[in-house]
């Protein structure tokens, strides 16, 4: 039955797993053809980045990043699929549950033999799948524009790989906060403006913390504990700050299981 639950749920989600990863790819695709013309200007591009407030580039992520290098510009290509990715995330989370209540089949599935634990484990794990399948397409298309647009020139490839490997817990944050919120309202009738709620408030939260230098911010978002312009200039994630998002998805994980054995869930009369 868990096994059926699985299956069924990860059908559901192929549609949209294609549209995302096809998204993400064309974005990579698009920004990724016009590195050769930023490699070329790079000392124009120097000239004309240091006219900027720093309060903008610090906003999108661009401050101490050499953009004419293939690490430097991606980590500029990196904030737009990261919004990308919070965005399938949270909405995954929000959906997990709220689908079955909002289409009346929650008492359907519950009525099978099998617990709310289970039951919320499969979904959980199905959701996981899916956001899986997109990480693999962003890794692969990832390297393979690069290898089609740098033009023979040479890169370090252990900071692109460390801002693709973020990305599993940078997904999971928005997946576990989406979920656990999602427990917390009594019903939810569309997903997509909290997911793009959440997503875009998590983002904003980082650029006006960049812009008005309060370091507080950035303990609360996930675009911090995994910036681009701090993995590039070190070489290594911010341990203290990733270590906030493990902490944030354990809570919410832990509560969401709490809540939805407990949660009173409406059925067809």
């Amino acid at each position: 039955m868990r096994k059926n639950i699985f299956l069924h749920e990860l059908k559901m989600y192929g549609k949209s797993v294609i549209t995302w990863s096809l998204s993400i790819a064309a974005l990579i695709g698009v920004f990724g053809s016009l590195y050769s013309g930023f490699a070329e200007d790079a000392a124009l591009l120097s000239e004309m980045m240091d006219k900027f407030p720093p309060q903008l580039l610090a906003a999108f992520g661009m401050t101490g990043v050499d953009l004419s290098t293939v690490p430097g510009y991606f980590g500029l290509i990196f904030l737009f699929v990261q919004i990308c990715l919070a965005i399938q995330a949270a909405n995954y989370g929000f959906s997990l549950v709220s689908i079955e209540e909002r289409e009346w089949t929650a008492d359907f599935l519950l009525a099978k033999p099998v617990g709310r634990p289970q039951i919320l484990t499969s979904k959980l794990l199905a959701a996981l799948c899916a956001l899986g399948i997109t990480d693999a397409v962003l890794w692969l298309s990832t390297f393979g524009f690069i290898e089609l647009t740098r033009g023979g020139r040479t890169y370090e490839a252990d900071p692109i790989v460390l801002l693709l490997a973020g990305c599993a817990i940078f997904q999971l944050f928005f997946l576990a906060v989406g979920l656990v919120i999602s427990l917390l309202v009594k019903r939810i009738r569309s997903v997509t403006p909290y997911a793009m709620g959440l997503a875009f408030g998590m983002y904003l939260l980082a650029a006006f913390g960049d812009m008005l230098g309060e370091s507080a911010l950035e303990k609360l978002t996930p675009f911090k504990h995994f910036d681009a312009a701090y993995i590039l200039q070190h070489g290594a994630y911010d341990l203290p700050l990733v270590l906030v998002s493990v902490a944030v998805i354990v809570i919410s994980l832990v509560g969401s299981y709490l809540l939805y054995t407990r949660r009173d869930i409406p059925a067809v009369v």
